[in-house]
């Protein structure tokens, strides 16, 4: 025992101790900080696939309501920031807008109102 006391004491007299924290520090240091990231990264992409299904749900849920589409637009994007931040998670409007909008366009609810527009704008063909 008392040699490893005596190892140890040297160690940290002789400054050895401190230059081998130092060295793995460094070597260590560039691994938590690439971990950090990625584990940012991925916790950002689970906050906007969470996002995406709210925006979903909010696009079929006023899909039914006899409003314009500007009302229908807005309540949706309220509806996401209040659904996210009930569940401590903010987001900005303007990323919660785009995330209506892709909800909306992967709905198909913007071809079905399209392919109306276009029936009720042809003109007939008359034979003769």
């Amino acid at each position: 025992m008392k040699v490893a006391n005596d190892i140890v004491e040297w160690l940290i007299q002789s400054g050895t101790l401190m230059a081998l924290v130092a060295f793995l520090w460094a070597y260590a240091k560039p691994l938590l900080t690439a971990k950090a990231k990625t584990a940012k990264t991925e916790q950002s992409r689970q906050l906007w696939t969470l996002a995406e299904q709210v925006a979903e749900a909010a696009v079929n849920t006023m899909a039914s309501h006899n409003m314009s589409g500007a009302d229908k637009y807005a309540k949706a994007v309220d509806m996401v920031q209040a659904t996210l931040a009930k569940y401590g998670h903010h987001i900005a409007p303007e990323d919660a807008g785009a995330v209506v909008q892709s909800a909306y366009e992967k709905s198909g609810l913007a071809d079905k109102q399209k392919s109306t527009d276009d029936v009720n704008n042809t003109q007939p063909v008359l034979n003769k």
